[in-house]
């Protein structure tokens, strides 16, 4: 049994990239889905449950910063852990997240190593 994803941002390289990498780095994948902008995100969490967002903050229509707001907030998907995926510089902006409940950040670019530790920290022991 794998783990499912949802990776959110606006480049679909971006989005390519991280779904490589996992696959790369052997976290067990179940599914992986992916959203442009919060606005498609909150409609897959709609409809699929994922064990972990990795989500960009800068997006068109809504921002990773609302998306993840949202889903702290949301009774339905408060207990899906989120994880910024972002090149933001503004670490204030980072820290406030943390504080509502995001569960990590990673700065891009980033190594393989870096994408699967935080995975590895936010899910638990993954089994490879």
């Amino acid at each position: 049994m794998g783990y499912t994803f949802l990776v959110v941002d606006d480049s679909a390289l971006t989005r390519s990239l991280i779904k490589r990498v996992i696959a790369m780095v052997g976290i067990p994948i179940e599914k992986i889905y992916e959203a442009a902008n919060g606005k498609q995100a909150l409609e897959q969490l709609a409809l699929h449950r994922v064990d972990l967002v990795l989500a960009d903050l800068n997006m068109p229509e809504m921002t990773g910063i609302e998306l993840t707001r949202k889903i702290l907030s949301d009774s339905a998907l408060q207990s899906t852990p989120v994880v910024v995926v972002s090149a933001e510089p503004n670490v204030s902006r980072i820290a406030e997240l943390q504080k509502e409940g995001i569960r990590g950040y990673l700065r891009k670019p980033f190594t393989p190593e870096a994408l699967r530790n935080i995975i590895t920290e936010v899910l638990g022991a993954v089994h490879v």
